[in-house]
């Protein structure tokens, strides 16, 4: 597996940040362990000097750090009106664009909103974007992604009769788990985006994004293969989990579950075809 790159200054500074760090307090090393009863007898003490800030055009926005570590709730309850407001998918991506809400934004390289077909049938939802990703700003697109393609392959379908997004629309640096909040504060843009795609099957890729979108707690062998109903509040949709292509790439002995899944998608789609 090919290494991250080494985060840039910019990234530093923002992931500090993030953590809490917001300024530098002294340019010289201190020796904690030292006794304090000892010390230079002739060197005057230095006088203070002032505080290094981070620069405010490479940090993002107080309103970005009072949303997460401050009120978080408010980040969320934004997030839900703005994504209430959205009347189209084209709309959702340019209120994405310009939301501050949650931090991943300021560390992600771009959004990575969805790809495919917005009149698509079927809908995959995965967690978040990896270092692919994040560089062409689409989902899916690193090994996974050309797994997911022949997966989907499999039964008929391609990226231009399928529609592809995760959960978290950035990705998270250095590949990490999505917080809790971070997930709750991107949850109501993609409840939106699959009530827009509005697709006769959801198929939810992963524990995460299963956990998030079917409100259970029960881990993804339990899930995968079973059908949920997934009601956007104007329709019902059929929604099934199956394994992340990432996880079927560490654990090849789960492509046949993930094989019987694809075939419970793809006879669905043909009894709504019929029907």
């Amino acid at each position: 597996m090919t290494p991250d790159p080494a985060p840039t200054v910019q990234q530093l500074l923002a992931f500090y940040l993030e953590a809490g760090v917001d300024c530098a307090l002294t340019e010289a090393p201190v020796d904690r362990l030292a006794d304090p009863d000892i010390g230079p007898a002739v060197r005057e003490p230095a006088s203070p000097g002032p505080l290094r800030t981070i620069p405010a055009a490479i940090a993002p926005p107080a309103t970005i750090a009072r949303g997460e570590a401050v009120a978080p709730e408010a980040a969320i309850m934004s997030a839900r009106e703005a994504a209430r407001t959205a009347p189209s998918l084209e709309a959702l991506r340019a209120l994405l664009e310009k939301f501050d809400g949650c931090a991943l934004k300021f560390t992600a390289t771009r959004l990575v909103f969805a790809d495919g077909n917005p009149q698509a049938r079927v809908m995959f939802v995965g967690e978040a974007p990896g270092r692919d990703e994040d560089i062409e700003g689409l989902p899916f697109v690193g090994r996974s992604g050309k797994l997911l393609d022949r997966m989907i392959a499999a039964i008929g379908l391609d990226r231009s009769s399928a529609y592809i997004a995760n959960v978290i629309p950035w990705r998270p640096p250095g590949n990490r788990t999505p917080t809790p909040q971070e997930t709750q504060i991107c949850l109501p843009f993609i409840q939106r985006q699959i009530e827009l795609v509005n697709p006769d099957v959801l198929v939810t890729l992963g524990n995460p994004s299963t956990q998030t979108l079917l409100s259970t707690r029960e881990g993804i062998m339990k899930t995968r293969g079973r059908w949920f109903d997934y009601d956007t509040g104007t329709r019902v949709i059929r929604a099934i989990a199956t394994f992340h292509p990432a996880y079927l790439l560490r654990s090849p002995s789960y492509k046949r579950m993930a094989w019987l899944d694809l075939r419970a998608i793809a006879k669905a789609l043909e009894q709504k075809s019929s029907s």
